[in-house]
């Protein structure tokens, strides 16, 4: 930890994918680490996941929580999920893996549907994270 309270800095993990383009995995500022959104590649691959959306729902959460642990954070620390579905009729078959990383349910959440996205996934979702207040941003 640097102790700077106010400054854009929080970092890559190995344990997630790094996505496309010239990007951090999350950036931290003030009060908050902004995940940016996770595709289901799996990390060691490079590839999208087998599967339907289930399996692409549960992929982009376990690289959200790789990447969340990777800051000193749990996944309870999460306060906002964006989830982009390419078929919004598919939002049912994602909150069943979505309660199994949030079991209380306790995040913001926004759902939406679209037309498509990128590597032809099913599914994308990006998060953001609540630092304590007066906690230090972990570079």
């Amino acid at each position: 930890m640097n102790g700077r309270y106010n400054a854009v800095l929080a970092r890559n993990t190995e344990n997630a994918p790094k996505g496309i383009g010239p990007y951090s995995q999350t950036v931290a500022y003030s009060h908050y680490n902004n995940l940016s959104a996770q595709l289901p590649i799996d990390p060691k691959s490079g590839r999208v996941v087998a599967g339907g959306v289930k399996e692409q729902a549960k992929q982009c959460l376990k690289n959200i929580k790789a990447i969340v642990e990777s800051v000193d954070h749990v996944m309870e620390d999460v306060v906002k999920v964006n989830i982009f579905l390419k078929n919004i009729s598919d939002v049912d078959a994602v909150d069943e893996v979505y309660t199994t990383f949030f079991p209380s349910g306790v995040p913001a959440r926004r759902t939406v549907g679209v037309s498509a996205l990128l590597k032809d996934a099913l599914v994308q979702i990006d998060v953001v994270v609540s630092n304590a207040e007066g906690t230090p941003l972990k570079v």
